[in-house]
């Protein structure tokens, strides 16, 4: 890898305007904000990034204003949402004309289940059709990859270099961190447990609470590294309430939202995504002071 991946990579959010055209400008602003709050990298086109909506002309637009934005101070990884290998080797082939130092690809998320065979074979085709280190990002819940599978493909696919978990279910998580090859890169989804993710030894997080308060996260990360737990279990807890108000089925809309008390423009999520209700930023107003008292701002690079 050019660059070491570890630490809070937030996945960023994709500003959309009213007519639901991504806002450049606004993209370019929450690269920035993230940065002075010392994260580690940044992530583009997933989940919290409503990656599954992008086209891949958009895709390549957000990957070049990112890594444009970005100028080398850290990893760059993109995100790849689809449902046919075909079109995720597609996606994959056009971020090789970018700064990215990475892919975040899930299993296909249509109703139609692959097997273990299909879906590895879906990884090793992507391997070989790119150089890139790919993350596996294992959050589609009927076709959750169990450890043994993802074990199996980093074993034995050259370019999965590791895995994003993203379900809540803390003993896969630990489970995968025991048996996974030990150059692996084990990340935690888990947003309601990234403290004793990082205990556990995960190599840091790509969630969407670091997308919407990156310098608390980063706080947290640096507790756990220096082994002052009792901090580490007070920024948990004020992050797990902050946690309880954004996690709904419009969370981009809501991280959009508690960025935009942070005074960052984040646009709105793209139809036919709700925002956030009134009686959701009441409760995201609230929780949101009781964790920044935690971050750090650094001055701009």
């Amino acid at each position: 890898m050019s660059k070491k991946i570890y630490g809070i990579i937030p996945p960023i959010v994709t500003p959309f305007d009213a007519s639901g055209e991504i806002d450049e400008k606004a993209l370019r602003q929450n690269v920035q904000f993230v940065l002075t709050r010392g994260v580690h990298g940044i992530c583009f086109g997933g989940s919290t990034g409503e990656g599954h909506t992008l086209t891949s002309d958009e895709l390549e637009r957000v990957a070049e204003i990112c890594a444009e934005e970005a100028k080398g101070q850290v990893p760059v990884i993109a995100g790849i949402i689809t449902n046919s290998t075909r079109d995720a080797a597609n996606k994959a082939k056009l971020m090789t004309k970018y700064a990215i130092d990475a892919l975040q690809i899930t299993p296909v998320h249509y109703v139609f289940k692959p097997d273990e065979t299909a879906t590895y074979n879906h990884f090793k085709t992507l391997s070989d059709t790119t150089d890139l280190p790919i993350l596996i990002y294992n959050v589609v819940p009927w076709n959750y990859l169990a450890p043994d599978l993802l074990v199996k493909i980093m074993n034995e696919i050259p370019n999965v270099k590791g895995v994003k978990q993203s379900a809540g279910d803390l003993k896969l998580f630990a489970d995968l961190m025991i048996t996974a090859p030990d150059d692996a890169l084990i990340f935690s989804a888990v947003d309601a447990l990234l403290y004793p993710s990082f205990a556990m030894g995960s190599h840091g997080t790509i969630a969407a609470n670091p997308a919407a308060v990156p310098g608390a996260c980063v706080a947290l990360w640096d507790a756990v590294q220096a082994g002052n737990h009792k901090l580490g279990r007070e920024i948990h807890e004020a992050l797990l309430r902050f946690w309880n108000t954004i996690s709904a089925d419009n969370l981009p809309a809501n991280v959009k939202y508690a960025l935009s008390l942070q005074g960052v423009d984040s646009g709105l999520p793209r139809a036919p995504m709700p925002k956030t209700s009134e009686a959701q930023a009441a409760k995201i107003k609230a929780a949101l002071p009781e964790v920044l008292k935690y971050e750090k701002v650094a001055e701009p690079a």
